[in-house]
Parts: C-alpha cells; structure tokens; sequence
C-alpha cells in the first residue's frame, strides 16, 4: 500500500466512524468496517511512521454531541476493547497472560451491540444506600454527555443500590430488544416517517434524546459489565464483583469463570451459538483477565482497555436460490420487496445463528438492479452480529432481473417514483393499502381536527365498509341509523356528537384542508405558506411549476408533488365530492386579522406561558406572517418559551432576535 492509498483509507474510515459514533447511521456492516481497519492496521505495522494521533487506529470513536446534554469529563476513561478475528488470535493472548500469571482466570462476556453507558453512585446519608447522580454516554473515551435524565427512566438502571459503599461507579451497554425495534418501526411506517436501520443506531439515538418521555416510551435496556471505580477489594475480582452486583438487583451481562484458553474458546462458542435465541443484538464475545490488578501488566495503546480483547463473530453465510419476489403497499403508499429463498444445498431454510431464514428484505429497485436480484438468481445470505439478515452479493445471475410494476398491486393505478429518491409509491388516497391512514391523517389535530375521529374508530368504520376514502367522512350522516344501531361510534349521544365535529370541520381555513390531503412533502408548515400564495384550493389546483416554484420554501420536489397529485383524475373527483360536501377551500379574511407580520418569518421553541403552539402559529398567519419549524437567517424572529431546545442555541449563532410570548403578543396589539 502506498503512503497515498494509507491516507485515504484513513479517511474512509473516518468518515464510517462519523457515521456510526456521531450519526448513529452507519453505511456499512460491521464486518465491512472491521476489514478495513485491519488493512489500516496492517499498513501501520508495515510503516509505524505513518501513525499520527489522528489515525483510526489511536481513537477510541465518537465525540460527545453538545446538542443532546452537558459534556462531562469521565472520572475513569471509557475505552474500546481491541478486536481479534481468529481462535489462535485469542489462544496466544490467553497463553500470554497465563506465562506472566499461572493462575490467571478470565471472564467471558456477551459484547453487546449497543451503547456505552457510566452510572456514578454516591452514598446517600438519609437511607445509607447507593443513588444514582450521574449517568454519561462514552463520547470520545474522554468526555461524554450527561444523559441522567434519560437513564431515570430506564428501568434496568438501579435507581439506588443496597451495598455499603461511599461510592461506586458501573459501566455497562445500552440496548433495545427486538421487539421494541420492531414496534417502534411500525409505528413510524404506519405515520408515514423514517424507520431504523437497526437496534443498536436506535438505541444511540434514543439516550441522546431531549425528552426523557421519548426515551421511556422507545423502551431502553441496559446490562452492566463492568466496576469502573470503587472500593479495592470489591473491584479486585471482576466475576465476583458483577455476581454482588446482581445480587444486589443490578442487571449484568451473561459471563462466564474459564481456567484455560479451552474453556475460553467453548465459552465463546457457546455464547455464539445463543444469537439466534436472544431478544437483542450481540456483536462478540469479550474475554477479561478476572483479577483485575494484572490488567496493568498488559497495555493495549490508549485507544483500548488492558486486560481486555474482544473476538469478533465471523459473519454466517449460506447461499440461497430466489423463488419469488413479494410486493406490498405500506401504509404510506409505498412499495416494500421482500425476497423469498431456499437454501441452496438444502433446499430448505437457510439456518443462520440458530435461526431458519426463507426471506430479506429487497429495499427498493436500485438495490434489486445493483444486486441483480430475480428469480431462480444465487445469492450470498448473512447474518453479522444481527437479527436481520441481508443478501451479499450475487453468486449466479438469474435470467432476468425483477422489474418494479407500473402499476399499483393492490387498487390498479399507476404508481410514481419520487425525483432523487429510490421510492415508488402510490399515491392514490383510496388505495386499500393506506386509506385507513389516510383517512386517520385527515382527521388529525394536524389535518382538520376532528375530535374523536381516532385511528381505532377509523380502521372499524373502513372495515364496516363505511369509509373508502377521506371525502367518505362527510357522508357519514347519510349512516346515522345504521351506525348507532350497530354501535360502531357508540349510542346516540356520541355518533351525533362525532357529526358534530365534522359538520363543523367543514369550516375550517384551506390550509388545515390541505394538510389533510396528505400530499408528499407538504405538512403543515408548507401547507400555511403555500395558502399564503393562492387564495383557494381550487388556484393552488391550477398552478403551473413555475408559480409554485415562486412561493417561499417550495422546491422542485415539492412542486412536482403537488403537480402530481393535482393532475391524478381520482384525486379530482374526491375534491368535487369535497367541494359539494360545502367543505371550505378558500381563504377567508378573518376577524381581528390584520398585515401587521406581513414579510416577517416566525419560529416557536420551547413552552410558552399562555399560548399553546397551534395557538400563536395560528396568531402568526392570522395577522400576515409565516410560521416556520426550524431556524435559518431569513428566519425575523425566535419565540422562546421556558426549555427553549437548540433552536434557541441556533438562534444566538445567528443572530436572529429572540423574544417572548409577551413581546409578540404587543406586536400584534394584544393583551398578553
């Protein structure tokens, strides 16, 4: 390798780590990542003058994200662990230890594929326990983010600890189980947002969070696998150490007491052979020397932690013949692949950690093309230290590579593929696949506010037949007897209650309407600007591109969105059915209106003493101002209300002017 090729290796794997330690959004595998670090390694070997400070191979990972909490400096550094890949790599260490200390005995651990976490406890004199006073994520090794309040409401993170300590500090691994991914994915696919690419970004991404409620709610595990500081002798045997502590309550990771370099390999077989069986991800097997005194004796840079190596699971791979390809409709219109296989020796299951496997995930067409996917095709199928498994290359070509359909499989109309995107979606409101959250959508605090109309009483009345398609909500009355007969909204009182609601939603301004119609890339935010520009629906329908290209904040792909589903004929009849139905779609000069904000650009942070957030943006549009979501330098002016978040940070950096509640209520004449 050349000193020039060396550098940019080192690059590449700078930014792979930016991904995965600071962006939680890793690009490649771990075993991907794990191969060019040990060509990084090899070259170094080769040319130690090339090693600076900044090399990979001297980092520990990532820095710690200013944004998500205070930084602290960490009373004991939280270093890596050096990876080995082969069993004679393990053996030689073991066989090193044991010549320097005959009796040496070793702990070893399931490596955890999450986030690294310290839990600090000091005594407290009032119950004479341990309690917990700060929690802080790895960051760079060095300094972390003080994430307390997230990890309160984790419930395996021990709030107070029965030993009688003056002081004590743990470290351990942040998780999320399979299941909760999976819930949390759901439930972003069915709200039409970005799903996870895997447990362990998730979980990174969850304990940085602002908002302990968004933390409790995502469901955080954690395991402890390590004293970092703490009284002499209670540290000086790391098994026995991690065996009080889960006496005492505290949740540790699975460990095991091995003698010899044999039983240290069965142990890591024995964990290896659990992936399949276990409700979260590991990435390894972590051998430490148990008497923690000699682990000074071996140094391992000041990158990775002495005493310590982790052996990384090579990845399981079978090859699989493709027997069909799946095509579904999400929720949000867009279109999944799935691949189904069969072992290609077998011709059963492929069984990778424990586990039979007879489909992947396809992702979308640019994959399919770049792994030239089809029927009767032969592929590489793996698993590396995770529960999905993924194809890895083509081993023989089909006879043709799948094709998209042009037209949607479930209602027949044609299907679009977002400019710059590799999603094919369809986009068409009465699709089966999606009309239960279309509808939902519609009705939302968002959309037009219907109150009561709820995604549970939404599915019901799809399933009754009663609703097909959102314009279908203003037909309702026409059921009234059927549907308090059957009981599907409830007795009289509450079914007239709920037409109640949508008689009056009729009235609500176009820009709520437009909300509702669920066009990509047009929420709310876009919907108020865009009824700013075009004094009815109905002239929004019949805008050219270049006139929408015109209104502030909407580009190229907004405009073709909106030219899109303007231009789609069943789209046009459901907004006559809208239309007939007397449902509002101009804009109205309302009372106590007035330009007085005209030009200005307004964004809201934080809680405000009196107004909630719908409230004042609705203020802001009423007396000719723009509401926006996130700070830029055309944004006029910050209303920061108590817990003001980073956009207040943004607001300083750029020198828009902050103000309060009170100060925008004088704006605009009004009594605070």
């Amino acid at each position: 390798m050349t000193h020039e090729e060396y550098r940019k290796l080192e690059k590449t794997i700078d930014e792979h780590m930016d991904r995965y330690y600071n962006q939680d959004a890793p690009t490649i595998s771990d075993y991907e990542y794990d191969q060019l670090m040990l060509q990084l390694k090899a070259a170094e070997k080769e040319h130690p003058e090339w090693i600076t400070p900044e090399s990979p191979t001297q980092k520990i990972g990532g820095t710690a994200k200013r944004e998500a909490g205070v930084k602290v400096t960490h009373d004991v550094p939280m270093l890596s662990i050096e990876d080995l890949f082969t069993k004679e790599d393990v053996t030689d260490w073991v066989d090193k230890v044991q010549q320097m200390h005959p009796g040496a005995k070793f702990s070893v651990e399931q490596k955890i594929d999450g986030l690294s976490m310290s839990l600090r406890y000091a005594k407290d004199p009032d119950t004479g326990k341990l309690a917990l006073r700060l929690a802080e994520t790895r960051g760079d090794g060095l300094i972390g983010e003080d994430v307390t309040a997230n990890a309160l409401v984790i419930p395996d993170v021990a709030k107070t600890i029965d030993l009688p300590f003056d002081s004590l500090e743990l470290r351990g691994e942040v998780y999320m189980t399979h299941e909760n991914f999976d819930r949390f994915n759901e439930e972003q696919e069915a709200e039409g947002k970005k799903t996870a690419a895997n447990p362990r970004n998730l979980a990174a991404g969850t304990l940085r969070q602002l908002d302990p409620k968004i933390t409790k709610k995502r469901g955080l595990r954690m395991f402890i696998f390590n004293v970092q500081r703490g009284p002499s002798d209670f540290m000086a045997e790391h098994d026995a150490a991690l065996d009080i502590l889960a006496r005492a309550g505290v949740p540790v990771v699975y460990h095991r007491n091995c003698s010899t370099a044999d039983e240290i390999l069965s142990a890591i077989d024995e964990i290896g052979a659990s992936r399949g069986s276990l409700h979260y991800d590991i990435d390894g097997a972590v051998v430490k020397i148990d008497h923690t005194p000699w682990r000074s004796d071996f140094p391992a840079g000041t990158k990775y932690s002495s005493g310590h190596i982790a052996y990384k699971y090579p990845p399981e791979e079978r090859t699989v013949t493709m027997d069909r390809i799946i095509v579904d409709v999400g929720r949000t219109g867009k279109l999944t692949f799935t691949g189904e296989f069969h072992d290609s020796e077998t011709g059963g299951p492929a069984r990778l950690c424990g586990t039979s496997v007879t489909r992947a995930t396809l992702h979308n067409q640019d994959y399919i093309d770049s792994m030239h996917i089809g029927v009767g095709g032969k592929y590489r199928l793996f698993k590396s230290g995770e529960i999905i498994p993924k194809l890895d290359g083509c081993v023989e070509e089909p006879k043709e590579i799948y094709k998209a359909p042009s037209l949607c499989p479930v209602c027949g109309q044609p299907l679009i593929r977002e400019e710059d995107t590799a999603d094919i979606r369809c986009i068409n409101p009465s699709c089966p696949a999606q009309v239960s959250r279309t509808i939902a959508y519609f009705a939302s605090r968002d959309a037009m506010n219907i109150m009561g109309l709820g995604d549970l009483l939404v599915d019901a009345l799809v399933k009754e037949g009663y609703l097909s398609n959102y314009a279908d909500i203003y037909d309702l009355y026409l059921h009234r007897g059927e549907l308090v007969e059957k009981g599907i909204i409830g007795k009289e009182k509450n079914t007239d209650k709920l037409l109640r609601e949508i008689e009056n939603s009729k009235q609500n301004p176009p820009d709520r309407f437009l909300t509702g119609l669920a066009i990509r890339n047009v929420g709310r935010s876009t919907a108020r600007t865009l009824m700013q520009s075009f004094d009815s629906i109905d002239a929004l329908s019949r805008a050219s591109e270049e006139e929408l290209l015109a209104v502030p904040d909407i580009g190229a792909t907004t405009a073709r969105c909106i030219l899109d589903f303007f231009h789609e004929e069943n789209n046009r009849v459901i907004l006559e059915r809208f239309r007939k139905a007397g449902v509002n779609m101009a804009v109205r000069k309302e009372d106590g209106g007035s330009d007085v904000l005209e030009g200005k650009t307004f964004v809201v942070t934080g809680t405000l003493p009196t107004l909630g957030r719908n409230e004042i943006t609705e203020l802001i549009v009423k007396n000719g101002g723009k509401a926006s979501g996130s700070v830029s330098r055309r944004t006029s002016y910050l209303i920061a209300g108590e817990a003001a978040g980073s956009k207040l940070a943004k607001a300083g950096e750029l020198g828009v002017p902050v103000i309060t509640e009170e100060d925008f209520l004088k704006m605009i004449h009004r009594e605070g």
